[in-house]
């Protein structure tokens, strides 16, 4: 059987779309380059080629992630000219029983925890898997100026945001007792309201 051929920068992409159905699947801890080998129908040195390390495939795979779960959110709520709703689009869709949602949330678990003890990993992708929080102050400002929010600092804000709503998603991915989606969309528009309540 003979392999067919990619340009560089698709078979990647397929390395990196294989290697989130491991890891949704397996977890990160569980997962090795030749599992990601065999998903993407390669040979381990294929995948080394294009990767030098399971942290590079990781940081890949969340910079894919945040793009293709995030990318038309923050469109969609950069345009919307309320404050109030602009936010409310932004939120939403962070907590569902949706399996896309919770297969999100567990890249993002193992992410963090892989970032906890090697923080290194997310230095050259910080501004990219950042995009929901900065779009958050970016409407968050909007809404200051506009005297529908608290005249609070944005970007502290923004990240406070993202903080609460990471550690919701975690505790989700972990299958903490009790903790439903319902649950987590009503504490995160809770702490939203405290936060940015005028």
């Amino acid at each position: 059987m003979t392999q067919r051929r990619f340009a560089p920068a698709e078979r990647r992409r397929l390395i990196v779309e294989a290697a989130r159905s491991v890891i949704v699947q397996r977890g990160l801890a569980a997962t090795s380059l030749r599992d990601i080998a065999a998903a993407s129908g390669v040979s381990l040195g294929t995948v080394t080629y294009h990767f030098s390390s399971i942290d590079e495939i990781l940081s890949a795979v969340v910079v894919a992630e945040s793009e293709r779960f995030y990318g038309e959110v923050v469109k969609a709520a950069d345009a919307e000219p309320e404050p109030r709703r602009a936010l409310t689009m932004l939120v939403d869709p962070l907590f569902s029983d949706d399996a896309d949602v919770e297969a999100h949330w567990r890249i993002w678990s193992d992410y963090w925890a892989a970032v906890a003890r090697r923080p290194e990993i997310a230095d050259a992708y910080a501004t990219r898997i950042r995009s929901w929080e900065a779009c958050c102050a970016r409407v968050i400002r909007r809404g200051v100026d506009a005297g529908v929010f608290a005249a609070v600092d944005p970007e502290e804000a923004a990240l406070k945001l993202a903080a609460y709503s990471d550690g919701l998603g975690t505790q989700r991915a972990q299958g903490t007792s009790g903790l439903t989606a319902e649950t987590a969309r009503a504490w995160m528009g809770e702490f939203t309201g405290l936060l940015l309540a005028r």
